[in-house]
């Protein structure tokens, strides 16, 4: 038996319900060339872990019990325990361009891919691979120097904001369960280590394909899109143009979860290439913000000392990563063909932006008069330092109430000429006042991860209170409801909220 098969072996040797029904996929499918794609690591276990927070609601879509995720056994594979499991995780290998400029070899430095669980749809019938990844569990080849650890603070930023963006609708990875320990790791200070259990349709990134493109190594190019093609599109396996689907459904995802970013107000903060899903989900979340007061000059990370990743140049930005992976693919697909692609980015991103925005709006439909409307608002806005989410949710009432909307501007006759507008245009729609209404609450969120918020909560969990972070995850998961236990996140935040600073560090 070949070590590679032995591997697939050992994976299914245990009774434990997570580990038992893992998989890897990598180690057939790339098996003819080696360990190009992904090195088998060996994890350093955190000393004395506690669960700090469990997904329960994820659990269960996921066909777990959440008794299980909340017991031992799993505290110690979270932990990066393996032996309880006899799990061979592996880290992936991939480079990318990073603030725009060529970073050569990166990978998972601190993140494993335990396997992957197949998880049945009783709706459809069907199935899905989900990769279960732990962050933080120690060094790969691919930590260049660093020590393969995560920190609480980042982890509960991480843990919570997947789960907020996945509660707004937005592609994206999620987060199992999150665990503390007391092994020291060295940053800034000494911090308690942690580690987050991420769940996702995929870890392939752009940055996967630039890895072997800049190697000039076309057949693992190759092997890697049919790998995405054969798990997640297994329909176009035998088209000759599968390869041009790919990149035809990576760009059109990519533009759909940029333009749901913008509707909400979402700044990513390092849209390096190999941040980039293949398959359009939102993945790493480090630097990130939600915007409070409307900026379109929003800068949420602090490294990034030229604006490259603003808020309003992510959509430039997406296009430019797709250019690069379009260059990745160039022995797959003719340039022509590239090119019609990319092409339609800009017009999937904007019919959708424009939609999201007119039904932020609460109109029924978007038309081309609309944008006037949409582009005058969010230019009041701006130089009025209004709070993106809370006027949208507070333009819910616009027909029984103005008054909480117009008193978030300074320039009040500013306000009443758009309003009046904005008026005028919701009369001429067939829906009932009632109806727009239901529909705006249903579509602008009452809550969102302010930073504020997170940085709350960590230093609640730093006390060793987690109260504070299972809270936060309810509320998140469904931030269209009222939670009477967290009106504190209703609001405007507070002054010192405009003194946090994240970075690529966090």
């Amino acid at each position: 038996m070949s070590a590679l098969k032995l591997l697939n072996k050992t994976m299914t040797d245990t009774n434990f319900p997570l580990a038992r029904d893992l998989k890897n996929t990598f180690f057939d499918a790339f098996s003819d060339q080696g360990d190009l794609h992904y090195s088998v690591v060996a994890p350093n276990p955190l000393s004395g872990p506690v669960l700090v927070s469990s997904n329960d609601q994820l659990a269960k879509d996921l066909g777990l019990k959440p008794d299980d995720i909340a017991g031992e056994t799993m505290l110690s594979l979270m932990a990066g325990d393996f032996s309880v499991a006899n799990l061979q995780p592996i880290a992936l290998v991939y480079s990318g361009h990073q603030f725009g400029v060529w970073a050569g070899q990166l990978g998972d430095g601190r993140a494993m891919t335990l396997g992957e669980l197949q998880v049945e749809d009783a709706l459809t019938g069907t199935s899905e691979l989900w990769d279960i990844q732990l962050k933080g569990a120690g060094t790969t080849p691919y930590s260049r120097f660093a020590d393969g650890r995560a920190v609480l603070r980042s982890s509960i930023r991480e843990y919570l904001c997947s789960e907020a963006m996945h509660g707004l609708g937005i592609a994206t990875t999620r987060a199992l369960c999150l665990i503390e320990s007391k092994t020291p790791v060295y940053r800034e200070d000494v911090e308690s280590a942690a580690t987050v259990c991420r769940v996702a349709r995929s870890h392939i990134r752009f940055g996967s394909f630039e890895h072997f493109h800049y190697r000039n190594q076309s057949e693992p190019i190759r092997a890697l899109a049919n790998y995405v093609i054969d798990r997640h599109f297994p329909d176009w396996s035998d088209d000759d143009e599968k390869y041009a689907k790919l990149f035809a459904h990576s760009v059109t995802e990519t533009a759909k979860m940029i333009a749901h970013w913008q509707a909400v107000g979402f700044s990513h903060g390092v849209m390096n290439t190999d941040n980039m899903s293949i398959l359009g989900d939102t993945i790493d979340y480090g630097p990130f913000g939600f915007l409070d007061a409307y900026n379109p000059d929003f800068i949420c990370n602090h490294s990034d000392a030229n604006g490259r990743y603003s808020f309003k140049n992510q959509p430039s930005v997406g296009l430019w990563n797709l250019n690069a992976l379009a260059t990745s693919l160039m022995t797959l697909i003719s340039s022509e063909t590239l090119v019609s692609i990319l092409k339609t980015y800009e017009p999937t991103f904007l019919t959708l932006y424009r939609g999201l925005m007119a039904a932020k709006l609460g109109l029924s439909h978007y038309n081309d008069t609309d944008e006037d409307l949409i582009n005058q608002l969010l230019q009041l806005m701006a130089s009025n330092n209004v709070d993106y989410t809370l006027f949208f949710r507070n333009l819910c009432r616009f027909s029984d109430d103005r008054t909480a909307a117009r008193d978030m501007f300074i320039d009040r006759q500013a306000f009443d000429f758009w309003a009046e507008k904005y008026h005028q245009r919701l009369g001429r729609q067939p829906v009932t006042d009632e109806e727009r209404r239901q529909q705006m609450w249903s579509t602008n969120p009452k809550y969102i991860l302010r930073n504020y918020m997170a940085q709350a909560v960590i230093e609640q969990a730093q006390q060793g209170d987690y109260s504070g972070v299972n809270l936060l995850l309810e509320v998140l998961q469904n931030p269209y409801a009222e939670h009477p236990r967290a009106q504190q996140y209703a609001g405007l935040p507070p002054d010192w909220a405009e003194t946090i600073s994240v970075s690529c560090s966090s």
